[in-house]
C-alpha cells in the first residue's frame, strides 16, 4: 500500500491479498465490517465500498445473516499484480524522477475509441511520460483518460504529479484489464528511452473502468529485466 492510494483502494488490496495468497482461502468467511473498520481507523461506508467492489468481481459472496465469504470461483480467476513504478525503484534502491513529455486535450481519434471501448464522440487527455531510476529510463508511459468519467484531470498539470497517482486517489475504478506483450521499441519511444531501435522490452497495456465506463487506458513500456510481474490464480476446486 501507498500513502498516495485512497483509504477504500487500500482496503480492497488488503482483502485481496488474503485472498490470492491463500490465507483467505474459498469458503473462508472474512472479518465483519466492525472489525475492518477497526483495523483501518475508517467508516462503514469505505469498508462496505470495498467490499461490494469485490462482490462485484466475483470473489466475494455475501451471505444472509451469515457474513461474507471468498467464493469458490465457476472458473479460473487471475489477478495480475502491478506494481506501482515509483515504488518499484524505490525499493530497488534507487531515486525515483518522473519528467512530462507531452499533454494534449483533443477529441478522441478511431484508434483513441478502440483503445477506450468507447462507442465515440469523446474527450480525451493523452499524456506521454517518463520514469526513471537514477538516470536510467525504467519506463516509458503513454496514457489516455476518458474526461467524461474524469473530467477534472483536464485541470491537472500533471508535472510533478504522475497521472496514476492522481487518478487512484481521484477515480477509484472496480475492473481491470491487461494485455502483456514481448516487444522491440523503436522510433520516438526508443528515443526517449535512450534505447537503440529494435531494443527488446515489455509492454504491458491496462485498461480501467468502473460503473460509469471506462476511465483509463495506459501503455508502459518498459527495458528488458526492468520489470517482474507476479499473477496469483484461484481455481474452481469440485466435490
Amino acid at each position: 500500500m501507498t500513502s498516495t492510494q485512497s483509504l477504500y483502494q487500500q482496503i480492497r488490496e488488503a482483502i485481496e491479498e488474503k485472498i490470492f495468497s491463500g490465507a483467505w482461502p474459498p469458503g473462508f468467511r472474512i472479518p465483519i465490517e466492525r472489525e475492518l473498520m477497526d483495523q483501518f481507523g475508517c467508516s462503514r461506508m469505505t469498508v462496505n465500498k470495498a467490499v461490494t467492489s469485490l462482490v462485484d468481481t466475483g470473489f466475494l459472496e455475501r451471505r444472509k445473516k451469515a457474513g461474507t465469504f471468498v467464493t469458490y470461483p465457476s472458473g479460473h480467476y487471475a489477478s495480475l499484480h502491478i506494481p506501482d513504478i515509483r515504488k518499484a525503484v524505490l525499493n530497488a534502491g534507487f531515486p525515483y524522477r518522473y519528467v512530462l513529455r507531452h499533454k494534449e486535450r483533443r477529441p478522441a481519434t478511431a484508434d483513441d475509441l478502440a483503445a477506450l471501448k468507447l462507442n465515440g464522440p469523446a474527450d480525451i487527455l493523452d499524456i506521454r511520460s517518463l520514469h526513471y531510476a537514477a538516470d536510467r529510463c525504467f519506463a516509458a508511459e503513454r496514457r489516455r483518460i476518458n474526461l467524461a468519467v474524469a473530467p477534472e484531470a483536464a485541470t491537472v498539470d500533471f508535472v510533478k504529479v504522475p497521472p496514476s497517482v492522481w487518478l487512484l486517489t481521484h477515480v477509484p475504478w472496480s475492473n481491470a484489464e491487461h494485455d502483456i506483450d514481448a516487444d522491440a521499441v523503436d522510433g520516438d519511444d526508443a528515443a526517449a528511452m535512450a534505447l537503440a531501435d529494435g531494443s527488446p522490452v515489455l509492454r504491458l497495456t491496462r485498461r480501467t473502468w468502473g460503473a460509469a465506463g471506462t476511465i483509463t487506458e495506459a501503455e508502459q513500456i518498459f527495458p528488458a529485466g526492468a520489470l517482474t510481474l507476479h499473477a496469483s490464480f484461484l481455481v474452481k476446486v469440485s466435490g
